[in-house]
């Protein structure tokens, strides 16, 4: 089974060449890490964040070397989308033990405290952009968190197993074939 970068460049795609983090630090604060060579809670600085960036680059532990946030993968996001000029963090998430096939693994954007990026529309054209693609999309705002992709629609016809009506029905079969891995142990429901 691939690991999670792998997963991460199968469904977001490799590095956009010439695309850095540059002074970008929010997924050293943000991110909760739970790796068998470094671990911190999520919303807490990083030990060795400093002013000018992490203070161990040089030697940092492997999660931080091979963990991207979608930004630097997805070149269709502007410039404007990186987490700290946009206030929104894009990553893959995996779940290991997920509520609902939808969670198990998927895009989360997260909205950071204080940004404006959906006042300024920002964030609504990057949800377009991401749910765009066979692979759930939520959104969360610190307080809640929103399935955005899947449409409600299809999402709801994909958890139930009801047969889809014949306008869903190739979309509702697509999701639960992806997503069969995580569903209750049961095989896919068919329509």
């Amino acid at each position: 089974m691939p690991g999670d970068a792998e997963i991460e460049t199968m469904l977001l795609g490799p590095l956009v060449p010439d695309r850095v983090c540059g002074d970008c630090t929010v997924c050293c604060t943000v991110l909760t890490v739970n790796s068998p060579d470094f671990a911190k809670p999520g919303g807490v600085p990083c030990q060795h964040l400093t002013e000018r960036g992490c203070g161990i680059h040089a030697v940092r532990p492997t999660i931080c070397r091979t963990w991207f946030c979608a930004w630097r993968r997805v070149a269709e996001l502007p410039d404007a989308a990186r987490p700290d000029r946009s206030g929104l963090l894009v990553s893959m998430n995996f779940v290991d033990r997920p509520a609902n096939l939808f969670e198990g693994v998927s895009i989360l954007v997260r909205l950071l405290p204080g940004s404006d990026a959906i006042r300024s529309g920002l964030a609504a054209r990057l949800l377009d952009t991401l749910c765009a693609q066979l692979v759930p999309v939520w959104f969360s705002d610190g307080a809640e968190k929103m399935l955005m992709h899947p449409p409600a629609d299809v999402a709801q016809l994909v958890l139930s197993g009801e047969p889809a009506p014949g306008h869903l029905a190739e979309e509702v079969a697509a999701w639960r074939e992806r997503y069969a891995v995580f569903a209750d142990g049961s095989p896919p429901a068919t329509g």
